[in-house]
């Protein structure tokens, strides 16, 4: 199956909760869970899925898991696993780290094996995101003239609250979205990708952070 044939199902199911904002993913355990935060007497934690692109580079993905699906699967160190559920976004108020945080919040976990022993069940890294762009998209063309379009899209979700994802188009995408204005609304199929940077604090100290963004391999201008 296609990228978008494999979460359509999802997309377009009027009465499911993934309707604007899917991301399916299989990979590896690379960190237990450790505790992230707790509401209303519930318990988060934090693990870290590597999900293999088709060059054989990794992206290392933050997942947050509720404590009440551990009954289905509680990941460990080398297990694969397929997490289904929403890629989201949290303001850091620490002080430390990025200011926005970008984890998939896991709604359904399933155990698929230890590490070399599971089989490859097709695409590993999908994502469908409906939503409204919150500032211009941002066009640039890389020295050997790539073009690309940095977007930020804000998708709703329950409880009057929004996701801010930053997504990265490429190509003739990039350059169909780059006169967009705010507030149109978007679809966008990709894959979530990390990336290393180097960030100068000073003349003397470098120091390395980690982006997350989306892929963006297929887009739609809703009503266009």
């Amino acid at each position: 199956m296609s990228e978008i044939s494999e979460i359509s199902e999802y997309a377009y199911d009027e009465n499911s909760y993934y309707n604007n904002n899917i991301a399916i993913l299989t990979g590896e355990v690379t960190s237990p869970p450790s505790l992230s935060h707790e509401i209303y007497g519930e318990k988060y934690y934090i693990t870290v899925l590597a999900v293999e692109r088709l060059s054989g580079k990794r992206d290392f993905i933050p997942v947050t898991v509720s404590e009440r699906l551990f009954c289905d699967c509680r990941p460990k160190l080398r297990d694969i696993i397929n997490v289904i559920g929403q890629y989201r976004s949290y303001n850091n108020y620490s002080g430390t780290g990025n200011k926005l945080i970008l984890t998939v919040f896991a709604k359904e976990i399933t155990y698929l094996g230890k590490c070399g022993e599971a089989e490859n069940n097709g695409n590993p890294n999908q994502v469908f995101l409906n939503g409204y762009l919150c500032k211009k998209p941002t066009y640039r063309t890389t020295p050997f003239n790539r073009e690309i379009s940095d977007i930020l899209l804000a998708v709703n979700r329950s409880y009057k609250k929004s996701d801010y994802i930053p997504c990265i188009a490429w190509g003739r995408n990039a350059k169909y979205i780059r006169g967009m204005e705010v507030g149109t609304n978007l679809k966008i199929w990709g894959r979530i990708q990390s990336r290393e940077y180097q960030k100068y604090i000073s003349e003397t100290e470098i120091i390395s952070k980690t982006a997350y963004e989306v892929s963006v391999s297929k887009l739609e201008a809703c009503g266009a």
